[in-house]
């Protein structure tokens, strides 16, 4: 990662079950960093013990519901709802016992919110832990159900919904989130993870399970998600893996035009 020196580094949850170790390597990084919590972040604790000592190590670093900026960067990170593990809207017993009873709007105009003080001259980011609702319901969709059938869309409806408000004003240019493996249930293939959706907003699913592994060369490799921005401009848009010493070993990309829309 020192190698690759990224203007900043996100993570989009489910970091572990509820084990803090990772999570205070996260704060010790040397770059700027911001993080949104996952489903399994929060443990098997009911009484949101576990997710409050992880939102205390990472403090102002989690993104839920909130914007994050940083002064030596032209970045903002929105967060949307924390912890979500897809399939609508619900929140789980832990979730409410931390932040109180949030509805479906209440959370999608919290979100709306945090992107009105991006500034317009800066991209607008959208970091999640599951994607939106509507990018289709079949298993290999980008937040399709491939685990038991049917197969259903199984994303966001709060993001979906704060996601279409925002674009009365401005879309978001980037969604970024997890959740999702891409490879699907009973070795069915890969589920899409690159797109252009409505609004011309891309999105991108991180979530490469494992993220590191061996090349048919038996060469470790690690996957990282890559977007590169000039001003408020998406330049590039892609899944990346590297060698230990930081070669690019392969890629895919997103197409910089309408052609790959959902």
């Amino acid at each position: 990662m020192q190698i690759l020196r990224p203007d900043a580094v996100l993570f989009v949850g489910d970091l572990s079950d509820g084990d803090l170790r990772l999570t205070r390597r996260i704060t010790r990084l040397p770059f700027p960093v911001a993080v949104i919590l996952g489903n399994h972040d929060r443990g098997r604790d009911r009484s949101g013990g576990i997710l409050e000592q992880q939102l205390a190590v990472l403090g102002d670093l989690h993104c839920a519901w909130r914007a994050i900026q940083w002064p030596e960067l032209p970045l903002t990170i929105v967060g949307a709802r924390p912890c979500s593990a897809g399939g609508g809207f619900h929140l789980s017993n832990a979730v409410e016992a931390v932040y109180g009873p949030v509805s479906l709007e209440a959370s999608a105009d919290r979100i709306v919110q945090a992107a009105a003080g991006v500034p317009a001259d800066q991209p607008l980011i959208v970091m999640a832990h599951c994607g939106p609702t509507g990018l289709g319901s079949d298993a290999a969709s980008p937040c399709g159900r491939d685990w038991k059938t049917p197969a259903v869309d199984w994303g966001d409806q709060d993001l979906a919904l704060a996601l279409d408000r925002m674009a009365r004003n401005r879309p978001a240019d980037l969604v970024i989130f997890g959740h999702m493996h891409h490879a699907l249930k009973r070795g069915s293939g890969l589920r899409q993870n690159l797109l252009r959706h409505r609004h011309g907003t891309a999105l991108i699913n991180a979530a490469c399970v494992p993220r590191s592994g061996l090349d048919g060369q038996d060469r470790p490799l690690l996957h990282l998600s890559w977007a590169e921005f000039q001003g408020s401009q998406l330049t590039q848009l892609a899944h990346h893996w590297y060698t230990s010493d930081a070669e690019l070993i392969h890629q895919e990309q997103l197409p910089m035009d309408a052609s790959s829309s959902c």
